[in-house]
């Protein structure tokens, strides 16, 4: 890995067809934005129609001639999920890349009754990954890209308890369903290797990168205080979305990415060019991953051909 890896270096993309997820702001738009400079078709998925269609329409703007198309995805709801994924008229599909996600919110449920973070964040991407799998078996060299967080140390997993119903604490939750897109890739990786498959299964964070997320649970409760100051962090702390987008871009695109990798920023973390980032080490438990992913077949309805 360079030292100095930047939007820059993203090898040529023409002929891909990419998906990303949350793709109408923060580093989904970045993302989304360039891979389409590269001359990949990107199709972003996102739950907001009006903000979907403005993004595309800034992609559009932004980039000359870029082949961009709004879909519509609620991670919420898995009948949302099923309807995008039988949308989805092309052969192929070389990258998906699951960024959407929601953080530190108070208790809510999904529309299938699951807690929302865990819901969006983990079981409707594992959902919309399985649906999407024969798309992304029929194209050589198909990456799937999952978006966690270095806030998955918040917590590990309670298989016992996945929903967090017993004692709901929204940043643990937040950890605990970032740990999940870890355990997550690390279990697809380790399948699609007993399959003898190709596609590449990795995950990526931004660091701290100034997007949206930070504010939007303050902004819901009517927080005014606490928006304001996550505002101030953002402006103050933060890296621009631009930076934060660059792991995920590098997991998708870099040349010689290995399965169940964790790209993030190289300093402490939280700012600065891509490279191999720090993970919990219950992230990379076989038995784990494996439970998971029978609890989130069984939760989902949606079990992956093939694996």
């Amino acid at each position: 890995m360079t030292h100095g890896w930047s939007a820059r270096d993203i090898p040529d993309q023409s002929g891909r067809t990419a998906v990303v997820t949350g793709a109408n702001s923060g580093i989904g738009l970045v993302t989304a934005r360039e891979l389409a400079r590269c001359g990949a078709r990107v199709l972003l998925a996102c739950r907001d129609e009006r903000r979907g269609e403005e993004a595309a329409a800034r992609i559009r703007y932004a980039v000359r001639g870029a082949d961009v198309e709004f879909a519509r995805l609620d991670l919420a709801d898995l009948s949302s999920v099923r309807a995008f994924a039988e949308g989805f008229r092309a052969d192929r599909l070389d990258l998906l890349i699951n960024n959407a996600g929601v953080m530190a919110l108070p208790y809510g449920r999904t529309a299938d009754g699951f807690e929302t973070q865990f819901g969006v964040n983990h079981l409707g991407h594992f959902a919309l990954t399985g649906l999407l799998l024969p798309k992304l078996l029929a194209a050589g060299g198909a990456r799937v890209v999952t978006v966690s967080s270095g806030l998955h140390a918040l917590g590990n997993i309670d298989m016992g308890d996945l929903n967090s119903e017993r004692n709901y604490r929204r940043w643990t939750a937040y950890g605990r369903s970032k740990t999940a897109n870890l355990l997550f890739v690390h279990e697809l990786a380790r399948r699609l290797a007993a399959a003898g498959s190709a596609l590449v299964a990795a995950a990526a964070h931004p660091g701290y990168a100034s997007t949206n997320l930070q504010t939007a649970a303050a902004r819901m409760e009517h927080r005014r205080a606490a928006e304001r100051v996550a505002g101030i962090a953002n402006r103050v702390v933060a890296q621009p979305a631009s930076a934060g987008a660059l792991p995920t871009l590098y997991a998708a695109t870099a040349p010689g990415v290995r399965p169940d990798s964790f790209t993030g920023p190289r300093v402490l973390g939280w700012r600065g060019a891509p490279g191999p980032s720090w993970r919990a080490g219950w992230t990379r438990g076989d038995v784990a991953g494996e439970r998971l992913w029978v609890a989130s077949e069984q939760l989902t309805g949606v079990v992956y051909p093939g694996l």
